[in-house]
């Protein structure tokens, strides 16, 4: 009886032992939490950004290339965001929203963006995080994601990044745990041809 008690208080601790030590792995190999740009001079952002790589999930999903993003200051707490792509039908997608300054956020780098009236964003699902969590000092090159790390954007104020520009952005983004072995390269093939781009394209362009 004392042998069997005793195998199975060592088969008990062995277990625990085992559990303390892939906790600590756990521990070790975890994420970082994800931290938004020390400071963000909204002024500089405002203007055209070129997506030149992604993730395809959520409404990015249906771009196939000439992805853009473009801010426009609307007041100390917001930035109006226009989004535009072309999809696999070569037919452009246009959406408008509002990126809004989270409550107490002293970075000026996260923001919330909705596409629903004032009236109805008291809805907790009526925006998404949206965060710069890594910024060039000059502004040539920027990375929007979110808490989760569910989205991933890499962009750039010109249709095309440096190649060493761009591996440096990756080498950041590893080292931080986001998930770069799932971006997918956006083609910009519209700047070649501004004629063929919507209007409103055109002139965020020209701007």
């Amino acid at each position: 009886m004392r042998s069997s008690t005793l195998r199975t208080v060592l088969a008990w601790l062995a277990g625990l032992g085992a559990f303390a030590a892939w906790l600590a792995l756990a521990v070790a190999t975890a994420a970082p939490p994800v931290r938004a740009v020390e400071q963000l001079d909204r002024q500089r952002y405002a203007g055209t950004w070129f997506e030149v790589a992604g993730l395809p999930s959520g409404p990015q999903a249906r771009c196939a290339a000439d992805a853009t993003a473009t801010y426009w200051p609307l007041d100390e707490r917001s930035l109006r965001l226009v989004r535009q792509c072309r999809d696999s039908n070569d037919r452009w997608t246009v959406t408008m929203g509002d990126a809004v300054a989270d409550p107490g956020d002293r970075s000026g780098a996260r923001f919330s963006v909705t596409q629903v009236p004032l009236w109805l964003r008291w809805w907790p699902r009526s925006s998404d995080p949206h965060w710069v969590v890594l910024l060039d000092p000059d502004y040539r090159y920027a990375v929007v994601s979110d808490p989760a790390r569910r989205s991933l954007s890499i962009l750039s104020r010109t249709p095309l990044l440096a190649p060493d520009l761009y591996d440096k952005v990756l080498v950041e983004l590893r080292a931080r745990r986001y998930p770069v072995e799932r971006l997918v390269p956006t083609p910009q093939r519209a700047f070649r041809s501004p004629g063929s781009m919507p209007l409103a394209g055109r002139a965020r362009l020209m701007v």
